[in-house]
């Protein structure tokens, strides 16, 4: 099994993962090394938390000086190799940054990002990040720093030598490497055809094209009914605190990860699949630029999440950026309420249950989605002739190209 991925918007880097066959001594080998590094982490988070408290600094360089101590200090600590436990250091740094910038900007308590936990030692799964000094292939195996050797999956080819690595445990106890790839772009074909696209939760993606509209999946729904069972099962046999959990409660707890990772992967696998068709359809796509999180405290909130929106809108992006294509991110104010049309806008929002849209000035009519979804076109600036050479007024439009396209 393979997966890629962005690895953020602006990262600029594809992460490709897959499974790993690991030995008894290799997995205890793995093990070891995030006892270490687990440990690490803790005493970043109390090293940090004292020094908070007593109104002192405790960036990086002073937690590397932590970690030099200590390796001198205790031996058990020097047997593990360096690499992962000073890039733990650095992954505290990046979770720590944002609740500093957020008290420093005097954010309300609700609204701000809470501070670097403690890793338990059987609530956290392990997870290990190599640096190129710290790994190498060979033969078809991933030799890690420390003589820890495994073996990889190789369900296709990697695009190119990986410049760093990160080996990392499910909740269902199977082990994979992430390697981290610069992009590269695969040219298409020219199709001369643009696509606007409008996000919903009746329908996931409503496009100017009948034929690459994206129906609402409901792999959640779906899988909801046995989720309940298994829930409940743990719900009976939960242990009490301190405790280890018993043989069945183990199973039910392993079940219920296993259906929640059944359904990430086909959410997955339903957005690749519908992104690389859209991209290969098209040259230039107009995305409304939607954020589903204030969807998360509405009475839409289950069924926005099933429809997994941000997921399906990160494989869109992806596909765009490795394929070549221009991308527009259009600002979605106001969308449901102008014309394709003639540009005009009504006067007040319509209500959900509306579904089709009327203007008031010209009398076209349309399903209100697929109004939304040529205004993403007009507002872009990809197809002024289908809206008379007149354009919708609304705010700036956010481009995404590729270096060297030029613009529209």
């Amino acid at each position: 099994m393979a997966t890629s991925r962005e690895a953020g918007e602006g990262a600029g880097h594809a992460r490709y993962t897959y499974r790993l066959r690991v030995s008894s001594t290799a997995a205890a080998g793995l093990e070891a090394e995030w006892a270490r590094c687990r440990w690490i982490w803790n005493e970043c988070a109390a090293r940090s938390k004292k020094a908070h408290a007593e109104g002192e600094k405790c960036g990086p360089a002073r937690l590397d000086r932590m970690l030099t101590d200590a390796r001198r200090a205790n031996a058990w600590l020097s047997k593990g190799s360096s690499v992962p436990q000073q890039q733990i250091i650095r992954d505290f740094a990046k979770s720590r940054a944002k609740p500093l910038k957020d008290i420093k900007a005097k954010l309300p308590t609700h609204r701000r990002v809470g501070m670097p936990r403690y890793k338990k030692k059987h609530q956290a799964d392990p997870s290990l990040n190599y640096t190129q000094r710290g790994f190498r292939l060979k033969d078809g195996r991933l030799h890690l720093a420390g003589g820890i050797v495994v073996t990889v999956v190789w369900s296709r080819d990697l695009p190119g030598p990986p410049s760093s690595v990160r080996v990392y445990r499910d909740g269902l106890g199977h082990w994979y490497a992430s390697f981290v790839i610069a992009p590269s772009t695969d040219a298409l074909p020219d199709t001369g055809r643009d696509i606007g696209i409008d996000w919903g939760v009746k329908e996931t993606a409503t496009t100017t094209s009948d034929a690459h509209d994206l129906p609402h999946a409901q792999y959640g729904r779906t899988a909801a009914r046995k989720l309940a069972r298994y829930q409940r099962m743990m719900a009976r046999r939960r242990p009490a605190r301190g405790q280890a959990g018993s043989t069945g409660y183990r199973e039910a707890k392993r079940q219920t990860a296993k259906l929640h990772k059944k359904v990430a992967r086909q959410r997955a696998d339903t957005a690749r699949k519908w992104a690389k068709k859209v991209v290969r359809d098209h040259d230039r796509l107009a995305v409304e630029d939607f954020r589903p999180r204030f969807l998360a405290k509405s009475t839409m909130a289950r069924k926005a999440a099933d429809a997994a929106i941000g997921a399906t809108k990160q494989a869109l992006i992806h596909m765009a950026r490795k394929h070549g294509r221009e991308l527009h991110l259009v600002n979605p104010a106001h969308t449901t309420m102008d014309c394709a049309q003639c540009g005009a806008r009504t006067k007040h929002a319509l209500p959900l249950s509306e579904r089709t849209y009327t203007c008031t000035a010209c009398g076209t009519v349309s399903p209100r989605d697929k109004n939304s979804a040529r205004v993403m076109l007009v507002r872009a600036g990809l197809n002024p002739a289908g809206a008379d050479r007149v354009r919708a007024a609304g705010p700036p439009v956010h481009s995404q190209r590729e270096p060297g396209i030029p613009p529209p």
